[in-house]
């Protein structure tokens, strides 16, 4: 069973459709921690519901980045992890940090990349006039947002949507996809290797993995 460390930063939606899959044994993991960059994170109190030890590294409390991720380290680091999955956690690590843990951190993002790096990605496909949106999750490398893509799941942009509504339905696929890639990589299905996602051995195309 391998253990993982969960970074968060809000409401811990996805965090909890990890916990709930572990808990179900669909997962062969188990979280043996989450790590808040905020202290009113409800993510923390989702963790302490399920009995998994919290912990907040405030980064206000620190000079700069490097010297932040370096606490951050020292957290993760009690726990000897095997993946650190970035569910929500809003913060741009250090080259230095990425690459500690590249091949073994992964990160969600809302947007089907390359489409999208960064912020705004809800309105920014709306106002482009984008037929579809979605989301993506990926190895996590110094490129922000730039790691190979594991799985995208798509959903429509209608003529209506506010960035609300598109988020909502973003999020739905979120919660069923970013479990299944932590299961994936929990099974010894899924690593990294020279900057390539592979699956079962085999590199993954640019889009991640289809069944199309």
């Amino acid at each position: 069973m391998k253990s993982i460390v969960v970074l968060i930063s809000g409401n811990g939606s996805n965090l909890q459709s990890i916990i709930d899959q572990c808990q179900a044994e669909k997962i062969d993991g188990k979280v043996v921690a989450v790590i808040s960059n905020k202290q009113d994170a409800y993510g923390l109190t989702r963790a302490t519901n399920a009995s998994i030890p919290s912990h907040v590294v405030d980064n206000k409390s620190f000079a700069d980045r490097e010297s932040y991720d370096q606490a951050l380290k020292n957290c993760i680091e009690q726990y000897q992890p095997d993946l650190v999955v970035l569910a929500g956690f809003m913060r741009i690590l250090t080259p230095e940090f990425v690459r500690f843990y590249q091949g073994k951190m992964l990160n969600i993002h809302p947007s089907l990349l390359p489409k999208y790096k960064g912020l705004h990605t809800h309105q920014r496909a709306i106002d482009d006039g984008e037929s579809e949106h979605g989301a993506s999750v990926h190895f996590v490398t110094p490129d922000l947002d730039g790691g190979p893509v594991i799985l995208q799941s798509k959903v429509p942009v209608f003529a209506d949507d506010t960035a609300t509504d598109l988020a909502a339905r973003v999020q739905q696929q979120e919660l069923t996809m970013y479990p299944m890639v932590v299961s994936w990589f929990c099974n010894e299905r899924l690593s990294m290797q020279a900057d390539k996602a592979l699956m079962d051995g085999k590199p993954l195309g640019s889009q991640g993995y289809a069944t199309e």
